[in-house]
C-alpha cells in the first residue's frame, strides 16, 4: 500500500509539473484508489488465513503432544502396571481432566458410556488434520475419541476413512458435529425477526451452497480452508455409513450432536458423490440389471447409505415409505407432493430404462424386503413412471407387493390392456381423489 502513495505522489508532480491537467484525474485517481481497496481486502484474507493456519499448527501441537504423552504413558503401563496401581482419589484420571475442561462434563459421561477412555489402546485427540490420524500406529488403538467438530474438516470422508483404517473391527469412533439445525437455532434466538432469517439465507448460501457447486467451492474452500462448513445430519451419519461405520448412539450435548459409531467393515470410497440438484440413483431394473434413475435431490447429500439405518429406527409407514424420514429437506418435501422430483426419470423413458406404466423401480435395499416370488416377477418387465400403486392405493408393504403381483400377472398376460386400464385409474386417482405419495 505504500506503492500507492509513492505513486499517487509521482503523478501529482508529473501533472503539476508537465502543465498536463487534460487527464482525467478522476481515472488516474480512481484506479489508484481501487488499487488501494483491493490491496486492503487481499491483505485482510492473507491475515486472516495466516492467523487461522496459526491457530490450526498451535492446536496440532497441542494433540501431537497429547499423543506422545500416551506413548509414554503407554510404556510406563508395560513396565510395572502403574495404571491399576494408581490411587484414583488422589490421582484423578489425565483424559477425564482434559474433556470436562474442554468440552464440559455431560460429553465426558457420553464418551464413557461407550468406551474406556482411560484405556491406552483408547486414543483422545481435538483435531481436524487427517496427518495426525494417519501419523497413529496401526493395529494399537480400539477406540478414537475427536473432541473438534467435523464442520472443520476441509476431507471429511478422507478423515473418517483414515480413523476406519486405524481401527480393528469392532472398534468405536466418537465425533461431534454442529448440524445445520442447531445453527439455525442459534441463529433465530440470537437476532430480532427478519434480520435472522436473512442472515441464515446468506449462512445456508455460504456455507451449505457454495461448497457443494463444483466451481464455488475452490472460491469458499480458498477463503476458509473448508472450516465452518454447514452440515446435516443426514449427511453426517450417512458419510460414516460410507466410510465403513455404524451409529450405535448420538444425542445433543454442550449445544452440538455427539456420535458414537462403530467399525463394521471397510470404506465404500466413494469418489463421485452427487450434490448438485439432479442425482442418479441406483436401481434394479429389468433382468435385474442395475440402472440409473434420474431425479430431483430431495434428500441430503450420502443420503442412499442410510436406508437400513432409517429403517431399523422408524420402519416403514404407510404407503411403504420410512416413516419421519429426516433424509428429506423442506424444498424435497414441497417438490415430492406435485412430482416435481420425477420429471427427469423421463430421461430414462427416452432411454428405454422405463416405460409409462409399471412396477416402481427399486432400490437394491427396498428390493431385498420382497418376497422371492415378487421378486422374480418384478424383473421379468421394466420399472414403470406411473406405478399400480395409485391404483389401488395401499397402506402396508404386505399390500403393496399383493397391488404389484395382480398387476405383473395381469400385464404378463395383456401388456397394452393392463397398463393402459391402469394408466386411468391411476390419474383418476391422482386428479380427483389427491392420492399422493409421501
Amino acid at each position: 500500500m505504500a506503492g500507492d502513495f509513492i505513486i499517487l505522489a509521482t503523478v501529482m508532480v508529473m501533472i503539476y509539473a508537465l502543465q498536463q491537467f487534460g487527464y482525467s484525474r478522476m481515472i488516474v485517481f480512481g484506479t489508484i484508489f481501487l488499487s488501494f481497496f483491493s490491496e486492503m481486502v487481499l491483505g485482510y484474507v492473507y491475515f486472516y488465513n495466516r492467523q487461522m493456519r496459526r491457530d490450526a499448527d498451535q492446536l496440532d501441537r497441542f494433540t501431537d503432544d497429547r499423543i506422545q504423552a500416551l506413548k509414554i504413558r503407554k510404556k510406563m503401563v508395560e513396565a510395572d502396571d502403574i495404571l491399576k496401581i494408581r490411587d484414583k482419589a488422589t490421582h484423578p484420571p489425565l483424559n477425564k481432566e482434559l474433556i470436562i475442561r474442554e468440552s464440559g462434563k455431560p460429553v465426558y459421561d457420553f464418551i464413557k458410556d461407550h468406551i474406556d477412555i482411560e484405556h491406552v489402546n483408547s486414543l483422545l485427540v481435538s483435531t481436524t488434520t487427517v496427518f495426525n490420524i494417519d501419523n497413529q500406529p496401526d493395529d494399537y488403538f480400539n477406540a478414537f475419541v475427536n473432541l473438534k467438530k467435523i464442520n472443520d474438516i476441509q476431507r471429511i470422508n478422507k478423515f473418517f476413512e483414515a480413523v476406519n483404517r486405524k481401527l480393528p473391527a469392532g472398534g468405536i469412533f466418537i465425533g461431534c458435529v454442529l448440524t445445520n439445525r442447531l445453527v439455525y437455532q442459534r441463529i433465530m434466538e440470537k437476532y430480532p425477526p427478519i434480520i435472522n432469517h436473512l442472515y441464515y439465507l446468506f449462512y445456508f448460501t455460504w456455507k451449505r451452497v457454495m461448497p457443494k457447486l463444483p466451481v464455488a467451492k475452490k472460491v469458499y474452500f480458498f477463503f476458509t480452508r473448508g472450516r465452518h462448513r454447514a452440515i446435516s445430519k443426514a449427511e453426517t451419519f450417512g458419510r460414516l455409513y460410507s466410510c465403513g461405520f455404524e451409529l450405535i448412539d448420538d444425542g445433543f450435548i454442550s449445544g452440538f450432536r455427539f456420535f458414537a459409531a462403530r467399525k463394521i467393515q471397510e470404506p465404500a470410497f466413494d469418489y463421485h458423490p452427487t450434490y448438485g440438484p439432479l442425482v442418479r440413483l441406483k436401481r434394479v431394473g429389468k433382468n435385474g440389471k442395475i440402472i440409473y434413475v434420474f431425479k430431483m435431490r430431495t434428500m441430503h447429500p450420502y443420503s442412499e447409505y442410510l436406508q437400513q439405518y432409517v429403517y431399523d429406527k422408524h420402519d416403514l409407514g404407510k404407503g411403504g415409505k420410512f416413516k419421519d424420514d429426516f433424509r428429506v429437506n423442506a424444498l424435497g418435501r414441497f417438490m415430492r407432493r406435485f412430482w416435481i422430483d420425477e420429471l427427469p426419470m423421463f430421461i430414462n423413458l427416452v432411454r428405454g430404462d422405463l416405460k409409462i406404466v409399471g412396477v416402481r423401480p427399486l432400490s437394491k435395499h427396498y428390493f431385498d424386503l420382497y418376497s422371492e416370488e415378487l421378486q422374480q416377477k418384478r424383473i421379468k418387465t421394466r420399472p414403470g413412471l406411473i406405478p399400480p400403486y395409485y391404483a389401488d392405493m395401499p397402506g402396508t408393504l404386505e399390500e403393496i407387493q399383493e397391488s404389484e403381483i395382480r398387476y405383473l400377472d395381469a400385464h404378463l398376460k395383456h401388456p397394452f390392456l393392463t397398463d393402459w386400464r391402469y394408466f386411468w385409474k391411476a390419474s383418476y386417482n391422482i386428479v380427483f381423489k389427491k392420492a399422493r405419495s409421501k
